[in-house]
């Protein structure tokens, strides 16, 4: 059958890691069953029977947690899935709405190719299968603000299935080991986005936006290969990561753009998966941890107090930390799935099926999608480990960081200090100083425009800092002195807060050597301390002299005039 005729459309183009407490995640064997339940009722893919939660056995205490995920990742693109109304995050209430997503008598989809590109190209980056023909369906349920009282979406058969992410814990006593982990994905469809109720209870009314109704979604379905809220977020971290490094989502979660519901049950070690309940619309990675493992919790307290878990809906209450019941799903409610009747199947090419002749505006090669993808994250640690010499856990931190890895790249290419110095201060200075504030380096980029000229601490102002402090012009501690200058946003260059707080280092080293033989006539008993071997002794002459120069004095070349001193 021909392929639908696909609309052009465009998109902007734009990196996991944790940290895990021994014993905190429990492992399992293979997983079994599957993720459950999507935005406003079940899955769209074929359930498994719930089992019964077991009672826990007299002095049984062990527990088994299983989390799948379902994400839904708005596709980067210009125009909706099915229309050609513009999308635009904030635009005024239902400003962007077309017939076709007002669901008026006699409009038609028309798909847009640039969803589908989009589509294709996550599903290689995942190690997915592309299936060269794809099927639209009908799923039917009533909201105000789905028009048409249903949702076009991929239950039957999806364009990409049976894919893999791998993704990075943290572990060791230093958090120094990172231990490779993978997920399996069962599924990705395209589908659309709903519209959105604004509920106003003063007035005890719901308004309506239908703005956000048929805009393009990515729906990946995560099998439940995992087991604790930190697993959970990291992998959806760099699922992110790599939906920005392909440009298919720009995934910025508090926008909306990328949405997760956790599906969560816990068990004994070889007995039947237990009742899992559903945790919606968790947009924030920090929350996604934070709620499955609450809910973790949950569940075996109620266990192991004689309760039952519930197959139901809950939300995640982030002020107050903890999950609240929404509605049950018992009741298993029936979507009346049926082909879609406006849209053909959607066929794919690759290089051997590709029809002679073929109008390339209306068919989508998928070889072709694959010669084009981008850099994936994976790829970018290895480059800067192997090129910079950096920890793999530090090359997990630049790219988790909005922003961090652009800002190490610009002081790196402005300063001659060496990569491993710029790592240092990036991420334990400049880092430290973000974290003491309670900002994330995300945060920041709306805050301080980390790559712009209203940053507090610009990539040029720290590669000059760099530069002076490579070069000896000041010392280790009064390169901290310059840094805290900066982030005071005075507008001043690292030189010219050396120049006026005099925090160079003396370049006298006859005037040192005399400062040294002052130290040692004034100490004598420290004197004597050093010449019986005491370490600590040299230290404290160390000490005394640059306290004596106000710390404008190299350490390294105190050390070696006292040497010279004693030796004599």
């Amino acid at each position: 059958m021909a392929a639908p005729v696909l609309r052009w459309g465009s998109g902007a183009r734009r990196w996991a890691f944790a940290r895990v407490d021994g014993g905190s995640c429990h492992r399992r064997g293979a997983p079994t069953g599957s993720t459950s339940n999507r935005i406003r009722g079940q899955s769209s893919v074929a359930q498994q029977p719930l089992h019964t939660a077991q009672k826990p056995r007299k002095g049984e205490h062990k527990w088994a947690a299983v989390v799948g995920l379902e994400i839904h990742a708005q596709i980067s693109s210009n125009s909706k899935l099915f229309s050609g109304s513009q999308v635009r995050f904030s635009a005024p209430p239902n400003s962007l709405v077309s017939f076709f997503d007002a669901s008026l008598p006699g409009t038609l989809p028309v798909l847009n190719r640039r969803c589908v590109e989009a589509a294709v190209m996550t599903g290689l980056a995942l190690n997915c299968h592309i299936n060269k023909k794809s099927l639209f369906d009908r799923k039917h349920y009533f909201y105000a603000d789905l028009p048409a009282g249903y949702q076009i979406t991929q239950q039957r058969l999806p364009i990409a299935v049976n894919g893999s992410l791998i993704y990075g814990i943290c572990a060791g006593k230093k958090q120094s080991q990172v231990i490779p982990k993978t997920v399996r994905i069962k599924q990705i469809q395209l589908e659309q986005d709903s519209g959105k109720s604004l509920h106003d209870d003063l007035r005890s009314q719901t308004l309506i936006d239908l703005n956000r109704a048929g805009v393009g979604l990515l729906e990946v379905v995560l099998e439940p290969d995992m087991s604790c809220g930190e697993e959970a977020a990291t992998a959806v971290r760099e699922l992110q990561l790599i939906l920005q490094a392909l440009g298919t989502s720009q995934a910025n979660m508090a926008e909306g753009q990328l949405r997760v519901d956790a599906n969560i049950s816990v068990h004994h070690p070889g007995e039947p998966l237990g009742v899992r309940t559903e945790v919606k619309n968790l947009n924030s990675i920090r929350f996604l941890a934070k709620a499955i493992d609450y809910e973790i919790q949950r569940q075996i307290s109620e266990l192991e107090n004689g309760g039952e878990i519930l197959n139901e809906t809950r939300s995640f209450h982030h002020k107050l930390g903890c999950t609240m019941s929404m509605r049950d799903k018992e009741g298993k409610q029936d979507y009346r799935f049926m082909p879609e009747p406006n849209l053909p199947p959607l066929v794919l090419y690759d290089a051997t099926s590709l029809p002679a002749g073929a109008d390339p505006q209306q068919v989508i090669n998928i070889d072709q999608i694959r010669e084009t993808l981008p850099e994936l994250p994976s790829v970018t640690r290895e480059k800067l480990v192997q090129q910079y010499g950096m920890l793999l856990e530090h090359s997990f931190t630049l790219l988790n960081e909005v922003g961090l890895l652009e800002f190490f790249q610009n002081v790196i290419k402005e300063t001659r200090a060496e990569p491993k110095r710029v790592t240092s201060w990036v991420l334990n200075t400049f880092l430290g100083y973000l974290k003491q504030q309670n900002l994330a380096v995300s945060e920041s980029v709306n805050v301080f425009s980390l790559l712009g000229a209203t940053s507090p601490v610009t990539p040029s102002a720290l590669a000059e800092l760099l530069d002076l402090l490579d070069s000896r012009t000041i010392s280790s501690s009064a390169a901290k002195q310059v840094f805290d200058e900066l982030w005071k946003r005075e507008g001043k260059t690292p030189r010219q807060i050396v120049s006026e707080k005099q925090l160079e280092l003396m370049q006298d080293q006859g005037a040192l050597e005399q400062l040294c033989h002052s130290v040692m006539e004034a100490h004598p008993q420290v004197v004597m301390d050093v010449k019986k071997g005491n370490p600590r002794a040299v230290n404290k002459l160390i000490g005394l002299v640059r306290k004596a120069t106000q710390s404008r004095a190299d350490p390294v070349m105190i050390k070696e005039l006292l040497e010279k001193k004693l030796s004599l």
